[in-house]
This record gives C-alpha cells, structure tokens and sequence, in this order.
C-alpha cells in the first residue's frame, strides 16, 4: 500500500545563493506516512520543523528530492491540506462561525457553489462548532471567546472543508495546562472519528506522546530526522494515561534524545 505522506532524499535551500553554498535548512528528508496515521515531530528550536510543514503544504518546494501527497508530486499549494498555528489569527469583524466558514469561500470545490449553498455551508459550520464544544458561541466574536475557545474554533476552520490532512504548528503552546490538555482531547476526538493525517509539531513531548502514532525527533540545522518513535500506548487515550510509567518512560526516552541533540547535534543511534 502506497504511503500517503512520501518525502524521498528531500533537501531544501531558502534561496539560490544558500543552495550554491550548499547551506541547507532541513537535509535528506526520507520519511513515509500512512493514510490515517498521525505523526508527532519535536525537536531543539530552529532545527526546521516549521520548513518541513511549509514542504509538506507545498508552500515551499524541495532544493533536492520529491515530496508526494496522497500519490501525487508536490508542486504548489495544496488544496487537501488544513492549517492550525499557536495564534488562532481570526478574524476580529466576523463572527466565530463565519471564520469558520472562510475556507469554503476560498478552496474549491465550495466557493464556486458558496453562494448557492451557504445555508448549507453554515449548517456545516455550526455542527462542527458543536461538536468541539462551542455550541452557543457561533455567532459571538473571538474577543468574546477565551484563548481556548478561540483555538478550537481555529481547528475547526482548518477542518471545515474536509481536508485529507492537518497540520498544526504549536497550536497549543499559548495555552494554559489545563486548556492544553482539554484540546489534545478534543483534537483526539475529532481524527478518530475523521480518519485524516495529522502532522504535528510541537516542543510538548507529553503532548506528542499523547496525540501522536509516531513521534519523529529533529536533529539541530540542517534539519534531519534522526529518531522514530512508535508509541504502542493502546487508543483510544484518555488523560490518566499521560501518568502512567510506560507513558513517562518514552517522554524521557525522547527528552534524552532531544538532549543529546541539543548538546552534540550529532545523529542520535534509533
């Protein structure tokens, strides 16, 4: 069975001049992910988990190798894709459902049927709001929202026109401990039910260890993957798990990898 997330010997150079000067921000990428599966990748700062997001949307295409996405090459933006950062960056004149719905007027094949079909659009909306929890608040503004509030409705934005794969960046490092732990439940949730990938990037290795199938851990730059982590934890998980010793034997399992990183930046044996 194909993979569903293939990099291949991918090396990426911001510019010609770096590329000439062979100065790479991530090197020889060589990662396979299944349909369905959700990876976590962690990391010391600047090592280029952000460059390898802008990759896997197509933002940015690869110096060096192939990127393919659900059995096609990566050559520009991708349409099957949703996108989630720390900032819920919501627009402050539209109401919470109305963020919402903004993919649907933007990606095809929904804003050339907007107009014809917004009440159904909205509906959508709606329902997906509930179901995260923010039935009641669809047609409050974000400053009427909570930081929590606000990332859950920024989830649903990223999700609301079916996209085959998420991508979150951080999405909860601005949050308090407590809220944190209620939006990996509800992130959990929602891709169980949903089947989509998930890429996550995060510094929160509890978190990664959570959420995630299978943790990846960056080396500093250039970035390259130098640990995978398969996290046999049986789902679905609740938060009981999160104090579990086999739970925080592979958090520091990983954080002695993510040391040794830091400290050497040489590859780390998997």
């Amino acid at each position: 069975m194909p993979s569903f997330v293939d990099f291949r010997g991918v090396w990426l150079a911001y510019n010609d001049e770096l590329l000439a000067e062979e100065k790479f921000a991530v090197e020889d990428i060589n990662l396979q992910v299944n349909e369905g599966e959700f990876i976590a990748i962690v990391g010391p700062s600047g090592c280029g988990k952000s460059t390898f997001m802008k990759l896997a949307t197509g933002l940015k295409r690869p110096s060096r190798g192939t990127v393919e996405i659900a059995g096609k090459e990566v050559t520009g933006p991708l349409k099957i894709t949703g996108m989630a950062f720390q900032a819920p960056s919501l627009l402050p004149w539209r109401t919470t459902v109305q963020n919402v719905m903004l993919p649907l007027e933007i990606v095809e094949p929904y804003r050339s049927s907007f107009k014809q079909k917004k009440a159904e659009y909205e509906a959508k909306a709606r329902k997906l709001l509930q179901s995260v929890g923010l039935g009641g608040y669809e047609d409050k503004f974000p400053w009427q929202l909570s930081g929590g509030m606000q990332q859950r409705a920024s989830i649903c934005r990223a999700l609301v026109h079916e996209p085959k794969m998420l991508l979150l960046d951080e999405p909860f490092g601005a949050l308090d401990a407590f809220t944190r732990e209620e939006l990996w439940c509800t992130l959990r949730d929602l891709q169980a039910a949903q089947k989509f990938n998930v890429i996550l990037v995060t510094h929160d290795l509890r978190e990664s260890v959570f959420l995630a199938d299978t943790v990846y851990v960056m080396s500093k730059s250039p970035g390259r993957f130098v640990v995978k982590r398969e996290i046999e934890l049986p789902r679905p998980r609740d938060l009981e798990v999160t104090y579990s010793a086999p739970f925080s034997e592979i958090v520091h399992e990983l954080r002695g990898h993510i040391g040794a990183v830091r400290k050497t930046g040489v590859e780390v044996a998997q």
